[in-house]
């Protein structure tokens, strides 16, 4: 039945494909030495390039590829990698970091890049809150300009995992960003930035380029031209460019890729879907009632017979999740075991049935389940319209649901109005992904810290299901004060069972970190033979797109 599921819906996108090729020969003359990519699935352009507000979502590549971070992670290899800044050292028994910044940078303007730039960013955003997306002011007390290639991070406690906040953030201009009345609607239109992508040489509703950064500190780097992005408003939109030759690069969900991608062309059609995405969840509005009862969410992670939905609506890309919850991208790390009978990250209906009974959900006479004061339970699961993998997931889950006498249905938003949702907590249910960081502090940090729980209408970087556990601040907090990987590990295993135990948020499955890659026009991208970083285009957030952008190179 599962084999059959899937091959139904590849064969639909297949034919979709045929029928297509058979009326039209899409020939498309490409443009010499610029990349095509798709990354950001929108039917038009907004022209944003702000790196450092969240009010309004920043066009691909802003947070790596126009501007830059001090160290770029690299989480295939699991290292950082000297960016903008050179080196980093502890002082004063961890509480002062200092950092030695690069030399003879330039800004694509021409001016010098120094170290007072660094102070001025993180300035900026203790001046507007807003901008200070990582919440690195939770945790500073200060930030100093040493001399013109040294800054010192005074923190105001012992924060080991503060260098991964720092480490990852954008820099700006001083000189520009220090006339500008209002950082966090400033759309800046004209970057001015260090990274290889700067130029906006072309900007319409339907599409965009940027070309080489003129003054790139890395000589005789970017060898691409120009990037160039056309707006295709769907996943299927934005495949079917893909298939026919139009892009180079792409972080998309492709049903069946071998057959609809690969074999047209396995000379140069290529993918590489490594699972050290973030782990997708539902998550479940703790807010709300019955999500607010640990046993309606662990009942309802039980009714998901995980490897389904991974088979109709991932094709076989991914695994179920385990009890940590954690994904491939942390392989290196300990996981907690757990018995059978007590492990709710897996398919059991009949316990799910029991434990809904036992949260007071009970079935009336035509087998609909009511909460307990008798009022009726209707919820509904909201995700992204044209992600065809998350809608089939979310339609197989509210099918589930509906079996188990909840009354579930599934609603779709274009990508800016879910988001918006779900960072303010307007939802029942929601599919969403996890953040990431190079130990599992900042995956549990955003699933359980009290203090990331912000109020309903109030936006949220991360725990968007307001859930907060006092056991886990307490670990928590142990973490942040420890350098010592053995103990980081322990303290791992711990945040791993209060996870377990208080289940705040149900994963699904580690999402596969999406690239396909076209080598007909350009060479150089990561894949399983030559795994030098990670090979999406959506690994941005700590800056690991450039590591591929500064490597590729036309044909």
């Amino acid at each position: 039945m599962k084999g059959r599921a899937r091959l139904w819906v590849a064969s639909i996108f297949s034919l979709l494909i045929l029928a297509l090729l058979a009326c039209s020969d899409h020939t498309q003359v490409m443009p010499e030495g610029v990349l095509v990519v798709s990354q950001e699935q929108q039917a038009s352009w907004i022209r944003n390039f702000n790196p450092l507000t969240t009010a309004a979502a920043a066009r691909w590549p802003t947070l790596a590829g126009i501007y830059e971070p001090l160290f770029v992670y690299n989480s295939v290899k699991a290292e950082y990698v000297p960016w903008l800044g050179l080196s980093y050292r502890w002082l004063s028994g961890n509480q002062v970091l200092r950092v030695e910044t690069r030399d003879s940078v330039l800004w694509s303007d021409g001016k010098p890049f120094s170290a007072k730039d660094v102070t001025f960013t993180f300035k900026l955003m203790k001046q507007f809150p807003a901008l200070d997306r990582r919440g690195v002011w939770n945790f500073l007390a200060d930030v100093i300009t040493v001399d013109s290639n040294t800054v010192d991070f005074h923190f105001s406690r012992i924060y080991i995992p503060g260098f991964d906040e720092i480490a990852a953030q954008p820099i700006v201009p001083e000189h520009i960003w220090s006339k500008i009345e209002d950082p966090v609607t400033y759309p800046n239109e004209n970057p001015v930035a260090t990274g290889p992508f700067t130029e906006v040489r072309m900007f319409k509703n339907q599409v965009f380029e940027l070309g080489r950064n003129p003054h790139y500190w890395q000589k005789g780097l970017p060898k691409i031209e120009a990037l160039r992005f056309p707006a295709l408003p769907s996943n299927d939109r934005a495949n079917l460019a893909l298939v026919f030759d139009e892009i180079d690069w792409a972080g998309n969900f492709v049903p069946a890729i071998d057959r609809v991608y690969v074999r047209r062309d396995p000379e140069h059609h290529h993918y590489w879907f490594p699972l050290t995405g973030s782990t997708i969840f539902l998550y479940a509005n703790t807010t709300r009632k019955p999500f607010d009862d640990v046993r309606v969410r662990k009942a309802l992670s039980m009714a998901i017979d995980r490897q389904f939905l991974i088979d109709v609506a991932l094709f076989g890309y991914s695994r179920p999740s385990d009890p940590s919850a954690l994904s491939d991208a942390y392989a290196s790390w300990p996981k907690i075991e757990v018995s059978e009978q007590e492990n709710w990250v897996r398919y059991n209906p009949e316990a799910a049935r029991r434990m809904l009974d036992e949260a007071g959900l009970v079935l009336d006479s035509e087998g609909r389940r009511h909460l307990p004061d008798g009022s009726p339970l209707e919820f509904e699961i909201i995700t992204v319209s044209g992600w065809s993998d998350w809608v089939r997931a979310c339609q197989v889950i509210a099918r589930t649901y509906t079996e188990l006498g909840l009354k579930t249905s599934v609603r779709t938003y274009d990508f800016s109005a879910w988001f918006q949702n779900v960072l303010e907590g307007n939802f029942d249910l929601a599919l969403g992904w996890s953040y990431e960081g190079p130990t599992p502090y900042v995956f549990y940090r955003w699933l359980m810290a009290s203090e990331t729980v912000k109020p309903v209408g109030e936006a949220t970087t991360g725990n968007w299901h307001r859930y907060g556990s006092p056991r886990a601040d307490d670990v928590l907090k142990a973490f942040e004060k420890e350098a010592d990987p053995v103990k980081q590990r322990d303290l791992s295993l711990r945040l791993q069972r209060i996870f377990f135990e208080e289940a705040p948020a149900i994963p699904l499955y580690p999402n596969p970190s999406w690239a396909e890659y076209n080598a007909r026009r350009f060479v150089g991208f990561p894949s399983a033979e030559n795994p030098y970083a990670d090979p999406s285009p959506n690994k941005f957030d700590r800056g690991e797109c450039l590591l591929v952008l500064t490597s590729l190179r036309p044909r």
